[in-house]
């Protein structure tokens, strides 16, 4: 299950003591080859935490041997002292691992401006080096939550290979290429730079159409490392399909796991004179506060749609626009269209449809209901 699906891969989840409660805390993905081609996506957040700065560096090599990650900590904005902290964890696993730190990515999760506590990591390390196998994924996705209520696993299989992945994220969820920390690995051959261009179709899709709450972590980081261990090389569009739809089955993972969230709720654009407006208008729908709040009521206000449409510079007509919730049209022609009394609220997906009447693009974008349990939850993080 999980990165050690596919063949030449082991894990580890252990509790290094970084969290308080004794909780996993600390996971170690290696790659065990033959081949180390690796690509990632980071956030586009311009304040970018150390993790994100290393493995950045580090990947330009287009190579990793293994990952580290932690939660209980974002080491994000902590300075040079909070770099270091970083490049002592990646040489760390290193010498465990008998490497080079330059092929060793770190990624971090938890609160925003606090040095991580480097005594409990580094053993912590030590621990999960000691610990790994090929049956350690399930712990190492554990080990990444913070204030997930589930591990996010997945993985799929292709023509004599698989494709495996685990996620964590439930807040700061908003496109930026990634949207969370997540390790995707696969056993089928292939080189850094088609990984690359693999990695950056599927996350496009998928990780950068999830919005629920559009704030930009400063940790995101999807990564994809390849063993090469089943000896295949794979056909590239079926390879991208299978990572594609293990990315999505995370994106859809995170989003019913956000905070607080009772709603999940798809905004299907169509009609739209391009995939960029297509795109623009649903993140604008995805973002209306006001709109997210009617959901939560079970309140079918198409006006709050139209409302967020307009502050777009799409191309459409508004006396065009239509839209429809659950499948019922409520607004035609800009103006009252069915009965809105038909909309079933209940159900916790809601499918809402905007029909732009502007050309024949489409997209879709997902996000949740603005609750109280989000609120209190994040007025209380810190603590």
């Amino acid at each position: 299950m999980s990165v050690t699906a596919p063949l030449g891969f082991r894990a580890a989840g252990v509790a290094a003591g970084i969290k308080s409660g004794g909780a996993r805390d600390l996971a170690l993905v290696v790659n065990d080859g033959p081949s180390r081609a690796a690509a990632g996506v980071f956030t586009a957040n311009r304040v970018k935490a150390a993790p994100v700065l290393w493995s950045q560096q580090v990947l330009r090599g287009g190579r990793l041997r293994a990952v580290v990650l932690n939660s209980g900590g974002a080491n994000a904005c902590t300075g040079p002292e909070g770099f270091q902290d970083t490049h002592a964890t990646a040489e760390k696993a290193a010498g465990l691992l008998d490497d080079s730190a330059g092929e060793i990515a770190v990624c971090s999760t938890g609160l925003i401006g606090e040095r991580l506590p480097m005594d409990a990591l580094l053993s912590g390390v030590e621990q999960a080096a000691a610990k790994l196998s090929r049956d350690g994924g399930l712990n190492a996705a554990d080990a990444i939550r913070t204030t997930d209520t589930v591990s996010k696993i997945s993985f799929k299989r292709g023509a004599g290979y698989m494709v495996g992945g685990m996620a964590k994220g439930a807040g700061m969820l908003a496109p930026a290429l990634a949207t969370m920390l997540c390790v995707i690995t696969t056993d089928a051959e292939l080189t850094a730079e088609e990984l690359g261009s693999v990695l950056g179709r599927a996350t496009s899709t998928t990780f950068d159409r999830l919005d629920t709450d559009g704030c930009m972590s400063t940790n995101d980081t999807v990564l994809l490392l390849s063993s090469g261990a089943a000896g295949v090389r794979p056909d590239l569009a079926e390879f991208e399909q299978k990572v594609t739809e293990v990315c999505a089955d995370l994106a859809r993972q995170l989003l019913v796991d956000a905070e607080g969230a009772s709603k999940a709720i798809s905004i299907e654009v169509v009609g739209a004179a391009s995939e960029d407006d297509a795109v623009k208008v649903g993140r604008a729908v995805a973002r209306s506060n006001l709109l997210k709040c009617a959901i939560h009521g079970e309140d079918p206000n198409w006006g709050r749609v139209l409302s967020a449409v307009g502050t777009t510079d799409a191309e459409f007509e508004p006396e065009r626009l239509n839209v429809a919730i659950n499948g019922i049209w409520i607004c035609r022609g800009g103006a009252v269209g069915d009965d809105r009394d038909k909309v079933d609220m209940r159900p916790r997906d809601v499918t809402i449809t905007v029909d732009l009447s502007a050309g024949p693009h489409t997209a879709t974008v997902h996000t949740t209901d603005l609750t109280a349990e989000y609120v209190h939850e994040n007025s209380a993080y810190s603590t």
